[in-house]
């Protein structure tokens, strides 16, 4: 490969899910070439990241060509002939979904809604993604499936329980893959990678076939590049569409308190500092103030275990898991009944309490997490749990409420990890979020050096 077509495809793969449409409808390349682009950067990534636990090179050729069939027609579908990721953790027909276990579990029947829409869309569905077990944890690392590393740094964990539709989506394999996030599990990833992740309000995006996960805590979400191609992604994914615009002035509150002790290392201050001091030249008014998480950690433990519990259950092989996820998953027996219902009258509490900003602001702005990505294998054993609420510190009391959240790039530190912020708003003001992202975001992604 020359020069000039290594520095191509490196354009075309980081071009993002609205930039790699355009190349679509201007016939700068077709469906199939993209597809093969991104095939041929899977074989050769893959191997050291570990993003995809399924590559569906077959079945994505076949869309991809109907995709270019489509094209020919001037078919405008938003995600037409666009190569996307699913986390293994939800239902593409025709293919037993993982859940990051070695638990032999039935090939689904059809799509869950989040992919069947995708599907409607236009979207090619490359493959699925790596997750821990049950998408416990803020890392993404299994016994069956080994480690999944960072793009920006293979020292590192690209976060988790998403971590492969993160790593797939920062090092160019895929434009964007969905997630999922009970505790910060697309926040979190989007932090380690240098990405935008939006949890949305609770039921704004359908989990279907599953009413519920986790009693509320888990919604459905994307992984992408920049904030322009999570409004493009959620729009197809739920029914009320959401707009960036200017947000005029805001009062944001910004906090460094955390649910659960949790140091926060210099160099994430430091980027909170930075964007509150951008914020403040954008001309919006900054305060700091603390939301009153009291109670937050205690309830989210016993929601988070509980449903746990719930999971392992239903697996086809309960005994096909790890130790460390068997033991939440007792943890979460034994808090059924009377604490269970003391945790649930809390969370209403929590959730009215927390239900606008700190101060009377329209925002509040945190850091995403308390470090840039650890290191991979750091969370071991049964202190896993302990440890991996630390990563949540900042993320699971929005799990909690319900309430929208993003994380947004923030610059690097001095060893080149990605650092975020975390943005929350009241019910519904995703496109509020987004607006203010967006008067942050530069000009263009960076992109790691593989």
């Amino acid at each position: 490969m020359t020069c000039g077509q290594e520095d191509r495809e490196e354009d075309i793969a980081f071009a993002g899910v609205r930039g790699q449409r355009q190349l679509l409808r201007d016939g700068a390349l077709t469906a199939v070439e993209l597809l093969d682009l991104c095939l041929v950067r899977i074989d050769r990534y893959d191997p050291k990241l570990r993003a995809f636990r399924t590559v569906f090179a077959d079945s994505a050729r076949q869309e991809a060509r109907a995709a270019d069939a489509a094209l020919a027609t001037d078919d405008d579908r938003p995600l037409l002939g666009v190569p996307v990721a699913v986390k293994d953790s939800m239902a593409v027909a025709g293919h037993a979904s993982s859940l990051g276990t070695a638990s032999a579990e039935p090939v689904a029947e059809e799509d869950s809604e989040v992919v069947r829409r995708l599907r409607a869309a236009g979207a090619v569905i490359v493959g699925t993604t790596t997750l821990p077990e049950l998408a416990l944890w803020p890392f993404t690392e299994s016994a069956t499936f080994g480690v999944t590393h960072n793009p920006w740094d293979l020292a590192r964990t690209p976060g988790g329980s998403s971590g492969g539709s993160a790593a797939a989506v920062a090092a160019g394999l895929v434009a964007a893959a969905t997630g999922s996030d009970g505790g910060g599990s697309i926040r979190i990833p989007a932090a380690s990678c240098g990405l935008v992740g939006l949890k949305p309000t609770r039921d704004l995006v359908s989990l279907a076939p599953y009413r519920e996960h986790w009693h509320g805590l888990s919604v459905a979400g994307v992984l992408t590049r920049d904030v322009a191609d999570t409004v493009t992604l959620l729009n197809v994914l739920q029914d009320a569409p959401l707009e960036v615009s200017p947000p005029g002035r805001l009062r944001i509150a910004w906090s460094l308190k955390t649910a659960a002790p949790s140091p926060v290392s210099p160099d994430v201050k430091a980027a909170l500092r930075r964007v509150v001091g951008r914020l403040h030249d954008l001309g919006h008014e900054l305060v700091h103030a603390d939301p009153d998480l009291s109670g937050v950690a205690e309830s989210f433990l016993v929601h988070y275990a509980t449903g746990v519990a719930d999971d392992l259950a239903a697996l086809a092989d309960p005994s096909a898991t790890e130790t460390r996820t068997r033991a939440v998953a007792a943890l979460g027996r034994r808090l059924r009944g009377r604490p269970f219902a003391r945790a649930t009258r809390s969370r209403e509490r929590v959730t009215e309490r927390l239900a606008r900003p700190p101060a009377g602001a329209d925002v509040l702005l945190t850091p995403t997490l308390p470090t840039a990505a650890a290191p991979v294998e750091a969370l071991t054993g049964l202190r896993t749990l302990a440890l991996a609420g630390r990563r949540a510190a900042f993320t699971s009391p929005w799990n909690l409420t319900g309430l929208p959240a993003l994380s947004i790039p923030a610059g690097f530190t001095d060893e080149g990890l990605p650092l975020a912020v975390q943005l929350v708003g009241p019910a519904a003001s995703e496109s509020l979020l987004l607006s203010l992202a967006a008067q942050l975001e530069p000009a263009s992604p960076a992109r790691p050096a593989l």
